[in-house]
């Protein structure tokens, strides 16, 4: 290997750290809650607001940072949002309210906003070769699997150890080392000819991607209220004059044009399916996981590693099969693994099932994966060097609609069926959930508390089971639409379509 390719690979390194760090972040503060709670004591709301900020400030701003990370570079944004990240870390680490708190995980989402573009555009503008590229992203792809599943290991371990603040301080060395080997080891890449930057689309972008995700996030605690309802609809109405204002300038922010690429919708799409299904099944199974077979959490963590390495095991392969099997097959076949793994949990129960839900998990976690690392390939090699920003804000923006959408959707369809398997009779806390049924529990007699506790873990296995029934369906059309739709751009494209996919399907995919 030459110098320079050591040199591409060391700073590959680097790009993961902080997408491994982002990943752990998004689970570890579930563990974190009761001890924060305890100490700052926040109200229900304000519990709220600490979990979903994050999310919801790195969701609206994504795009926008994207595209300012084509404009002033990468490499750049990339530090600057490890200086924001870094110092966000630091305070809300050491927040003494909840209002501190909320403001500190609002800056963490900035800073991540910052991050997650830059990450995979640069390896857009360092690998030029498409076999080394693919490799890279699916190094990249297994980090974020990895850290995904290793968060609560490792949220469990410090808060054993140390104090809440803790799962927060673990970014600072992460984000330091970037700072110090970014400069040395990154190179910077942006837009040579950008125009100029329109303020007015910058806002409607915001406006649109915001209130939809804030809609979304209150459906998912509250249901459809009206707030919800019509905060989507606002968000869709300045979406549309976002889109027809984009469509008018010269020097757009959002380059539209992206989307008539078959390879690159049809890719966007498929991983906002994939991640929907997968954030609904992650949230419902920790609950069983405590709530039905009454693990303790460290317990439960510990059983979802082997999702873990299926999840690396599945981005690594795809760099592998890819110079074998054509993409359309090899992203449908991942997509069907994941539809078989749903489909597995369906056989799990109250009493057991250990066995069952490890196997199933291991196929989604494979699959999912294995086809999201080959479709994200897809959408930074259909977009020009010069758009690798905004293409990859594109791409992370569907992730994390996809995620809200699926966490609300799939827990708001298993709480229905949840609610409706549990007697009237049971109370109206019992019925609202299963961590309110199990505390209602302990507050009754032996006698009382068994059955209860059997008829509200039974009906929540029920509503597990049509979610992963409904987790099957979705990820099955995501396979057949994208082996239909990338098959036919190829067809029209006019190339061979014998070969391997080994250099990738985005040259050969027609534009629509």
């Amino acid at each position: 290997m030459t110098t320079t390719g050591r040199r591409h690979w060391i700073a590959l390194a680097v790009l993961v750290l902080p997408v491994l760090l982002m990943s752990v972040d998004m689970t570890v503060l579930g563990f974190a809650l009761p001890y924060l709670s305890e100490d700052i004591g926040p109200s229900g709301a304000e519990q709220l607001w600490i979990v979903d900020i994050y999310s919801f400030v790195l969701g609206g701003l994504l795009v926008l940072m994207g595209t300012l990370g084509d404009r002033i570079g990468r490499r750049k944004l990339l530090l600057s949002g490890a200086v924001v990240f870094g110092g966000a870390s630091v305070l809300a680490a050491f927040a003494t309210s909840p209002a501190l708190l909320i403001a500190a995980r609002a800056l963490l989402g900035v800073g991540g906003a910052t991050l997650m573009p830059s990450t995979l555009s640069l390896i857009r503008s360092i690998f030029t070769d498409s076999a080394q590229r693919r490799v890279a992203i699916a190094v990249w792809g297994a980090g974020f699997s990895g850290g995904m599943a290793a968060g609560p290991v490792v949220g469990g371990w410090l808060l054993e150890h140390y104090w809440w603040g803790s799962v927060f301080l673990i970014n600072v060395p992460v984000m330091l080392v970037l700072l110090v080997a970014g400069p040395l080891l990154l190179p910077e890449a942006r837009d040579p000819a950008p125009g100029r930057f329109d303020p007015i689309s910058a806002l409607l972008s915001l406006a649109a991607i915001l209130p939809v995700v804030f809609g979304i996030k209150r459906f998912a605690a509250h249901g459809a209220d009206p707030f919800a309802v019509l905060a989507v609809l606002a968000g869709l109405v300045f979406a549309v004059v976002f889109v027809r204002r984009q469509r008018g300038l010269p020097d757009p922010m959002l380059d539209l044009t992206l989307f008539r690429h078959r390879a690159f919708s049809v890719s966007v799409l498929t991983n906002m399916l994939g991640v929907f299904a997968l954030a609904g099944l992650l949230f419902l199974v920790p609950q069983y996981l405590q709530l039905v077979l009454g693990l303790r959490p460290m317990t439960a963590a510990l059983w979802l590693l082997p999702t873990t390495a299926a999840g690396v095991a599945g981005s690594l392969a795809a760099a592998r099969l890819a110079r074998r099997v054509q993409l359309p097959w090899l992203i449908g076949g991942g997509l069907l693994a994941g539809a078989a793994g749903f489909l597995v949990l369906v056989q799990i129960g109250v009493d057991g099932g250990l066995a069952m839900l490890v196997l199933g998990l291991v196929l989604v976690g494979f699959g999912v994966p294995l086809s999201e690392t080959l479709t994200n390939d897809l959408i930074i090699t259909v977009a020009p060097p010069e758009r690798a920003g905004a293409a990859s804000a594109i791409s992370e923006t569907g992730y994390e609609l996809g995620g809200a959408l699926g966490t609300a959707i799939m827990g708001s369809i298993a709480a229905a069926v949840y609610r409706a398997g549990v007697p009237v009779d049971a109370g109206d806390a019992a019925r609202e959930t299963l961590g309110s049924a199990v505390a209602t529990s302990a507050h009754l007699p032996a006698e009382q508390a068994a059955p209860l506790l059997a008829a509200v873990r039974e009906a929540f296995v029920h509503g597990l089971q049509v979610s992963a029934v409904g987790g099957a369906a979705l990820l099955a059309f995501a396979s057949v639409q994208a082996m239909v739709l990338l098959r036919q751009g190829r067809t029209e494209s006019g190339r061979d379509e014998s070969g391997t996919a080994g250099e990738g399907l985005a040259t050969q995919a027609g534009a629509r």
